[in-house]
């Protein structure tokens, strides 16, 4: 097998809509395509579709990531679909898909089966269900916080193990960064209660776990000191969710109306971000590894986070004052208040790049090739 001949690469996941999995899943398929590779994904859809397309890459649906006893069927059509493409490495980011991969592969012929490879994108729950993501030929772990969860968790070949760091882009992300006039002035119109104040956002989506309810916290003891301060609240709503209530009902309770705004999904956070004063990471449990907390540090906004998971991996490596331990409200507070008046210096990110995160990837697939094909 030689090393340089293109090979045709599959990668499953329930669907492209929002997070770090998906964007993971666009950016490794800009790349392959970009080095003459064919990149197909399969999933059940969603708003990051067209862009997996425009960058050349293939999008085939199929619901290989709903929990019902239909996902069965999904299987010979991806039997099917490997064998007609020619597929030589199967990529799961996904514990169904995975699942679904794991049977489908099992009945194609073993001289023309690919590669199995799959990615622990985070602490999943330890059981059978989850133990999946360690049967790959190949495992990718995003965090060396990820690595020793496996290794504690589950009857796996170290050697089978592949650490790579999760990656920003060092062209899209950079302390250099300014937003456009144009995108100033629209988010202005939108949110004219930002206009002059110093912002102060939390990037997640609204679940128990990521700690909005903490941050409202944070805000009410930073007004006391600084009341030229505004917080952002960014990210998806899971079907008017009971917790989006309290969230909401907790800034009435606190009198912080006029002081936090709940913006929703956006597609335009790389902007939102860069004219923050402050990112917050206040996840209750670790992040596996925690892309936006990276994406902030690269463009030059200092992140407060709690010291765990990923996120202490990469604030320990970029910027170890901004860890803060788990839970501690005040200490948040203070370190913002600290910040605020004068921002600490953040060291370059040269460690967690997208580039080396792909060359990887690339590097990873081609291994598991050459080996099954010998």
């Amino acid at each position: 097998m030689v090393l340089n001949k293109k090979i045709t690469v599959l990668q499953v996941l329930p669907d492209l809509n929002s997070g770090g999995v998906e964007k993971g899943t666009v950016e490794v398929n800009k790349f392959l395509t970009k080095k003459g590779h064919r990149s197909i994904v399969i999933s059940n859809g969603g708003r990051m579709v067209d862009e997996l397309i425009n960058d050349k890459g293939e999008h085939y649906k199929l619901a290989v990531g709903k929990k019902n006893f239909l996902t069965l069927f999904t299987i010979p059509k991806l039997i099917s679909f490997i064998k007609i493409n020619k597929i030589d490495v199967v990529h799961a980011r996904s514990r169904l898909p995975a699942w679904v991969c794991y049977f489908a592969l099992r009945f194609v012929e073993k001289n023309t089966r690919p590669a199995f490879i799959t990615t622990f994108h985070g602490a999943y729950s330890v059981n059978k269900y989850s133990g999946i993501m360690a049967k790959g030929d190949m495992v990718i772990v995003v965090s060396k916080t990820i690595k020793k969860y496996v290794l504690k968790n589950y009857k796996v070949d170290k050697k089978k193990l592949f650490l790579n760091y999760r990656g920003v882009s060092k062209i899209e992300f950079s302390p250099k960064y300014v937003p456009s006039k144009k995108w100033l002035i629209k988010w202005y119109e939108e949110f004219p209660q930002t206009k002059e104040k110093i912002i102060l956002t939390i990037p997640a989506r609204i679940t128990r776990i990521k700690g909005q309810d903490h941050f409202i916290k944070v805000v009410d003891k930073i007004l006391k000191k600084y009341p030229n301060i505004h917080g952002l609240i960014i990210g998806d709503e899971k079907n008017k969710s009971k917790y989006m209530k309290e969230l909401t009902d907790q800034v009435k309770r606190y009198g912080l109306d006029a002081n936090i705004t709940f913006v929703g999904h956006r597609k335009d956070l790389k902007q939102i971000m860069s004219i923050s004063r402050l990112v917050f990471s206040l996840t209750k449990v670790p992040e596996a590894f925690g892309r936006i907390s990276l994406e902030s540090l690269s463009l030059g906004v200092p992140v407060i986070a709690y010291s765990h998971g990923g996120v202490k991996e990469q604030l320990s490596e970029l910027l170890p004052e901004g860890l803060v331990s788990i839970g501690n409200i005040n200490n948040v507070a203070k370190l913002a208040c600290k910040w605020i008046n004068k921002p600490p210096v953040i060291k370059r990110n040269n460690y967690f790049t997208l580039e080396k995160m792909l060359e990887n990837t690339l590097k990873i697939y081609k291994k598991m090739v050459k080996k099954i094909k010998k």
